[in-house]
């Protein structure tokens, strides 16, 4: 496997992108992360799919690791597709003709969702963890009240996520790598959280139009993202595979399952092909 970085630029933010070539490629991996985190968190599971064959490009989300911009905050929806598209050019740039695969986890699955229903694409195939559809919780009204005048008035406005660290993983080495990550913050704006809960449900609501087969991986004992939301999409929809992990937490891949997640992935990748 080896490595190297890219960046471009839309919006006036300098993305930051890398990528992990395998030493044989069938095909690509774009990888999109999930809200407050960043793409190098995901190294070890890069490290697995290269072993199998399989290369993965990713870029860090606006406002987001190494990425410009401000923290949690990012100019529209629209906007977030387009950096996906962006990633994927790049994808084809350098791996040219290798049939390429959209794999996103959480806030990341919620874009896969949307980019394979709204855009034009030659995507071979889709993947998501733990994808944001609906939260497993009520936000406070007040919160959300907030959050809708404040797009109004001051979109760029960020206000602490409120996620709980401990639903990421039951595993506490997990847990505690992520507190002490310096590129992880808990800031979000009204464009990443109540566009976000449209989103999620405006995908749950087109479901029986998706074209593109899909593999779905959630945990059961999620409190960050409601499950079951999942298991509705996936019910509406000839073109998913579902698997539920019984106790698995939010972050599958770092989770008590995570050997039996990559082993998931790359059995449905295989079928793919």
């Amino acid at each position: 496997m080896t490595h190297d970085e890219f960046h471009f630029n839309i919006y006036k933010t300098e993305f930051f992108g890398q990528y992990w070539k395998a030493k044989e490629t069938k095909a690509v991996i774009v990888l999109v992360h999930g809200m407050g985190e960043h793409s190098t968190r995901y190294v070890h599971v890069a490290k697995k799919l290269t072993i199998n064959h399989y290369s993965v490009v990713a870029f860090d989300h606006f406002g987001h690791g190494k990425t410009e911009g401000k923290r949690g905050h990012n100019p529209s929806f629209e906007a977030v597709l387009e950096s996906v598209s962006k990633t994927i050019e790049k994808a084809t740039t350098i791996f040219e003709n290798k049939p390429i695969f959209l794999y996103g986890h959480s806030l990341g699955g919620n874009v896969v969702f949307n980019y394979l229903l709204r855009k034009k694409h030659n995507i071979k195939g889709g993947i998501a963890t733990g994808a944001f559809l609906k939260l497993a919780f009520e936000p406070p009204k007040l919160k959300l009240f907030a959050g809708k005048i404040l797009q109004k008035i001051a979109p760029t406005t960020t206000m602490p996520s409120g996620l709980d660290a401990t639903g990421i993983s039951r595993i506490d080495t997990e847990v505690n790598k992520y507190k002490d990550d310096p590129l992880i913050h808990d800031k979000i704006s009204p464009n990443f959280g109540l566009t976000f809960i449209e989103t999620g449900k405006w995908a749950l609501e087109n479901a029986s139009n998706l074209k593109t087969p899909m593999l779905l991986l959630h945990g059961t004992d999620d409190k960050i993202i409601d499950y079951k939301a999942i298991e509705e999409f996936s019910n509406k929809t000839k073109k998913a595979t579902l698997k539920l992990y019984q106790g698995g937490y939010h972050e599958l891949h770092n989770d008590l399952c995570a050997e039996e997640v990559f082993q998931d992935i790359i059995d449905w990748l295989n079928t793919q092909l």
